[in-house]
């Protein structure tokens, strides 16, 4: 490249470079995929079936918030419509500010989409203005106060330490506001009569007539628990002053007790507030609804195995409580399931998945006769039929659709049989099976139900029950596999109909009560009449046997008919799904794989970095074994394994000059000499270094028991 110019300049050619191609979702996908010969396959139905899912899930949320976000839009409506008549100070203070307390449980990573949608809510019909705040963002007042006026009014807002700079860079497009509520006041005057003035401005649709005229300005408080209670007070206070001028609502996001705005705010602030309680759906059941619509269902044709779906319960109960994360926890085993199962292609609804059976290659028949699920398959059949599905792959491929069929049957039949006996278990006290149905279902997965212990005694307790209350639970079982759409279930349901019929029946028939002289025994007559001992004792045997035969009552017979036909369903459908064949295309069974991604150690990962440093930097001089550190590894690796030689007090002078041996000799200094070891401003630095990055890390801190010392605060090697 060349240039002339009359002038000396300095020129800047730029290379003529090819831009980098980013890799798309599915070259992600794809790569280290197993199994190269549906690979674009898989990936399509992947996303496809997870689009559905989420679609679905979307939809089930909006349902479950909807109640709550209803009761929070009437409540702003009403408060916005009192104030703009004239019984505003005869139902609140005039510095009484509207506020909903909105208790949303412990769930907190799934507050942000309630938020969310309350705040598009809001803005699309009840006012425009519209504030979210978090607590991160406003550790004192002016931060606070600027971050509601920055996101209501969408320009610059100055702070007083702000403003000379402001004024020194006012080259700017945007002017800027002054940080207080007098600005916004102003601001919200000019805004409200340019909208009545009939001038061109933001358009709202509200359903209220009288709104359009001061809508109110909303600010919510999403982590209320988190800010800090004294610019809480300020900002109440403040905002009090002006509640005259402004028509300000405040929404609290509370994620544990009501009282929680008792605890922060004192009386003379929180008389300031006119609260109205609102309490959205709890987690465990936000989740229990989740699963019934989202697993328990033969829509989907991908399944979760129970070990699997322990983990992600265990994480939900033991760690969050976030449905949100629930979900995303079976979207990696989705992931997980496509990307490491090549015949997952198979894992979709049943026309398609025929198709897929009629293109899979050689390579994947191998992979079908490999399944231990097929392997048990083909011990069960006769040895010629043995012979041709190992060496016949078009003979195979038809067995693989009539086994396609028969596992989309037991997955139609499975989940109203488990519904079934949910609905009769549950009545129990105690809850043999279990309270909620995810419960039931993990115990089916695992192994027979009717094989447990708590299966059989919940076959007595339902003999206990009485006839109401078990035609009760008869007729919700008929109304659970009314919709069901198989011939099984139909014929289930025509039956249980026949058994309720027969109870009623009973009711309907005459009971004519039994003749005195007829229930008297030939035995007990013979009591009255003079007898002697060996003759008594003849007629007590007679009457004790005569009680063990007792004739049973037309009620317990149909009991027991029902009762029997219910436990047959149970045997005849809800078997595991292990010992359906080819059960390995449709459910995902890696729970270690989701435990290593969901349910992360990073105290573990941290001391492998630090234990064998190879493995993270790749470099062939850090190599070593038994767990020992190379001196040539970095300065936190030699203090890390120079502290696990220490007990629980550490000194740091003898740490120190331990540390200067070891790098000394990585150095490759003479051992024989003199500066061997010895400790100067370099090596100094560096191992205070190291040490205060241990100490970030949570391995040490300082005691107050010895002043050159440090205690240690994990036990262990590598």
């Amino acid at each position: 490249m060349s240039t002339s110019s009359v002038s000396k300049g300095c020129f800047v050619f730029k290379p003529s470079a090819k831009k980098k191609k980013t890799q798309s979702l599915e070259d992600y996908f794809i790569h280290g995929c197993d199994g190269a010969e549906n690979r674009e396959t898989r990936f399509k139905l992947c996303q496809d079936l997870w689009d559905t899912i989420k679609a679905e899930t979307e939809t089930l949320q909006d349902e479950l918030n909807r109640k709550i976000l209803d009761s929070l839009l009437d409540f702003t409506r009403k408060c916005s419509s009192t104030r703009q008549h004239s019984d505003w100070a005869a139902q609140m203070r005039a510095s009484e500010i509207p506020t909903a307390a909105l208790v949303l449980g412990v769930n907190v990573p799934d507050h942000d989409m309630t938020f969310q949608s309350l705040s598009e809510l809001l803005q699309q019909s009840v006012s425009p203005y519209v504030a979210s705040v978090q607590a991160k963002e406003c550790g004192a007042l002016k931060h606070l106060m600027k971050r509601v006026l920055e996101r209501l009014m969408d320009t610059t807002v100055t702070v007083d330490d702000e403003e000379e700079e402001a004024e020194q860079t006012s080259t700017s497009l945007h002017k800027s506001v002054h940080c207080s509520l007098g600005s916004l006041c102003d601001w919200y005057n000019a805004k409200t009569k340019k909208s009545s003035s009939g001038t061109p401005g933001k358009k709202r649709s509200s359903p209220v007539k009288d709104e359009p005229q001061q809508p109110p300005v909303v600010i919510i408080f999403k982590d209320l628990e988190a800010f800090n209670s004294r610019v809480l007070q300020d900002f109440i206070l403040i905002c009090s002053r002006y509640i005259e001028r402004l028509p300000l609502m405040f929404i609290f996001g509370i994620a544990t007790s009501p009282s929680t705005i008792q605890h922060m705010l004192p009386h003379s602030v929180s008389s300031l507030l006119c609260i109205e309680l609102f309490q959205s759906l709890s987690c465990t059941q936000h989740l229990s609804t989740v699963i019934d619509k989202l697993i328990l269902t033969s829509h989907f044709p991908f399944k979760l195995n129970g070990k699997v779906m322990q983990v992600l319960i265990s994480i939900f109960l033991y760690h969050d409580f976030s449905v949100r994360n629930f979900i995303k926890g079976v979207q990696l085993a989705l992931l997980e399931h496509f990307h490491s199962q090549p015949l997952s292609v198979l894992c979709c609804k049943k026309k398609e998945a025929l198709l897929n059976v009629m293109q899979l290659s050689h390579g994947d028949l191998e992979r079908i006769r490999q399944l231990p699920s097929f392997k048990r398959y083909v011990e069960k059949q006769e040895p010629q039929e043995q012979v041709n599905l190992s060496t016949d792959d078009a003979h195979l491929k038809e067995v693989c659709k009539k086994l396609i069929k028969s596992l989309r049957k037991y997955h139609k039949n499975y989940y109203p049989v488990l519904r079934c006996l949910h609905t009769l278990t549950t009545s129990l006290p105690r809850y043999p099976l279990g309270k909620q149905i995810r419960e039931l279902h993990l115990i089916c997965l695992e192994k027979n139900v009717w094989e447990n212990e708590d299966y059989q005694s919940a076959l007595k307790l339902l003999k206990m029950l009485a006839k109401d209350e078990l035609i009760v639970l008869l007729q919700r079982c008929v109304e659970i596999l009314q919709p069901v759409k198989s011939k099984k279930m139909k014929s289930a349901r025509v039956q249980l109909e026949e058994l309720l019929a027969k109870f009623k029946q009973l009711d309907i028939a005459a009971e004519t009560p039994p003749c005195v002289e007829e229930s008297l025994t030939s035995p007990v007559k013979n009591l009255g009449k003079k007898t002697d001992l060996f003759q008594l004792q003849k007629t007590l045997l007679e009457m004790n046997e005569t009680r063990r035969s007792k004739k049973l009552s037309p009620f317990e017979l149909v009991r027991n008919e029902a009762l029997e036909f219910i436990d047959g369903l149970v045997k005849i459908h809800l078997s595991p799904p292990e010992s359906q064949t080819l059960n390995e295309v449709c459910y995902y069974s890696s729970s270690a794989t989701v435990r290593r991604h969901l349910n992360a150690t990073p105290r573990t990962s941290i001391q492998a970095a630090l234990s064998s440093p190879y493995y993270y930097l790749q470099n062939n001089n850090l190599k070593t074994e038994d767990c020992s550190v190379s001196n040539a590894a970095p300065d936190i690796c030699i203090a890390y394994k120079l502290h696990l030689e220490c007990g629980r007090l550490i000194n740091l002078y003898d740490w120190l000059e331990a540390y200067a041996t070891v790098v000394s000799a990585a150095e490759g200094n003479d051992p024989d000499s003199d500066s061997f070891g010895k400790v100067d401003e370099v090596k100094h630095a560096r191992f205070i270094r190291a040490v205060s990055e241990l100490e970030f890390l949570g391995f040490i801190k300082s005691t107050r028991q010895k002043t050159d010392h440090v205690a240690r605060l994990t036990w262990g090697g590598c």
